[in-house]
């Protein structure tokens, strides 16, 4: 693959081709990233509060250039930009329902997640720099890892249709122009294959303005644009650690987010080998898989102190875009992270995306939560599909994990000790956590060949 790359993972292009391709990755990991923070607003409680989601955003963009330096300079060296992650959204959400923080402000509760972040990074540090990552997947199959990442985004469900049904005119368009620049015109242009979300959410948020603007959508209409958020930020400010207060340690909070760091480790070992592919990279040995679970950890943990309501993982899109543009060089990577850094900073940026309507948003998490599952589903091309054993597993999986976060959210358990109680509803709210350990558990203890299991087809 090496010999067809204009350039390789060691190669420094000109600041005049360095610079344009750096923000192109800035442009590729746009979507993903501002999604979390929008989509974490309505549990936090800052829906209504632009001017804190604005500080919301920006820190997540800050945190992810600095990640992505770290990672690209001291971890595995790969062409890898870091962002947030979807798998640590199942467990926030259920870490931000919890009964004890149904009065608390939006701040309070952004501490019991960082809490849960912070603990969880520890450990993933230890994982991947002690070497036991090579040897914990070892029991993490296909079989496994496909209803763990499948359940992260159906268990979004409710985030899709219902909000982008409050004005279906608005939502609608932006579902539509993400299938048609996705998938009917990512022939016709490269910029189609690359930004196809971005672009459904610009074209949608200018119709939006447009109606606006000529008073079709007034100030309480679902599809309003108001930039009276963006007049009110200020032009620079700079996230800083523990910006929202000190965070809060919480046993249950943190074995359920433990769960979603398995599933962002599983994923990123599966993303290195496909960033040294396209990049003309050797073949990732433990060492650097180690170093690069270990640097995620580090990640997870500065994104803890700063508050960003998440962790951070590496961009299987940014590595598409590595394939489509035959450029692996790690020092545009770089570029592209200290863009992040810079914008970041800026606090007009942040607040420019709280003025997208809901509609859109919605219609957003139609397109993105629905290719997740997909992408879940993809890993069961190694595994045999004949195999009455593998069929009962996955059903089995999924259907609980869809299921016994039902039951546990109409029926939370009460007892004594309370803190087992609560460790126990947590695990039992993240669908994604129960899918996980079913497979698991079964696919290590139900007799089956490692061809049956996909093992086989995996490895190699």
């Amino acid at each position: 693959m090496a010999h067809k790359l204009i350039y390789g993972i060691d190669d420094i292009p000109p600041l005049k081709e360095a610079l344009p391709l750096g923000f192109q990755h800035y442009l590729t990991m746009f979507g993903s990233t501002v999604a979390i923070p929008l989509l974490l607003s309505e549990p936090l409680g800052i829906a209504d509060n632009p001017v804190a989601l604005g500080w919301l955003i920006s820190t997540m963009f800050f945190v992810s250039g600095i990640t992505t330096i770290l990672q690209t300079t001291w971890g595995n060296r790969l062409p890898l930009v870091q962002g947030g992650t979807f798998s640590f959204l199942q467990p926030t959400f259920t870490i931000l329902g919890m009964a004890a923080l149904a009065n608390s402000g939006w701040e309070v509760r952004l501490q019991h997640v960082q809490g849960a972040v912070i603990v969880g990074a520890v450990v993933e540090i230890f994982v991947g720099y002690s070497g036991l990552v090579g040897k914990v997947l070892r029991f993490v199959g296909p079989i496994t890892i496909a209803p763990t990442i499948a359940l992260i985004g159906l268990a979004l469900f409710k985030f899709g249709a219902p909000v982008a049904g409050t004005h279906w005119g608005i939502g609608g368009l932006t579902i539509a122009l993400i299938i048609v620049f996705s998938q009917y015109m990512r022939f016709t242009h490269r910029a189609f294959e690359l930004f196809p979300i971005m672009m459904g959410i610009l074209v949608a948020w200018g119709v939006a303005a447009v109606l606006t603007s000529t008073g079709v959508f007034s100030a309480d209409h679902p599809a309003h644009v108001s930039m009276a958020n963006v007049g009110a930020a200020s032009w620079f400010r700079v996230p800083y650690p523990f910006q929202w207060g000190m965070p809060v340690f919480g046993a249950a909070a943190v074995v359920g987010m433990l769960a979603g760091y398995v599933a962002s480790m599983v994923e990123s070992v599966g993303d290195y080998y496909a960033a040294a592919r396209l990049a003309g990279a050797p073949v990732p040995d433990s060492k650097v898989i180690s170093r690069g679970i270990g640097m995620e950890g580090v990640g997870c943990l500065i994104a803890g102190i700063f508050g960003t309501g998440n962790g951070t993982t590496s961009y299987s899109e940014n590595i598409g875009a590595i394939g489509l543009t035959r450029v692996g060089s790690r020092r545009v990577v770089q570029i592209g992270a200290g863009i992040m850094l810079l914008l970041g900073m800026f606090g007009k940026f942040g607040a420019l995306f709280t003025t997208i309507p809901q509609p859109i948003v919605g219609g957003m998490y139609c397109a993105m939560f629905g290719m997740i599952a997909a992408v879940g589903l993809s890993n069961l091309q190694f595994v045999d599909l004949n195999s009455a054993r593998n069929l009962f597993i996955l059903g089995f999986s999924f259907f609980m994990g869809l299921s016994v976060p039902e039951y546990f959210a109409a029926n939370p358990l009460s007892f004594s000790p309370g803190l087992i109680s609560d460790v126990l509803n947590t695990l039992g709210n993240t669908g994604m956590a129960v899918g996980a350990m079913c497979a698991l558990v079964l696919d290590n203890t139900i007799p089956g060949t490692d061809e049956e299991r996909g093992l086989t087809a995996w490895e190699a």
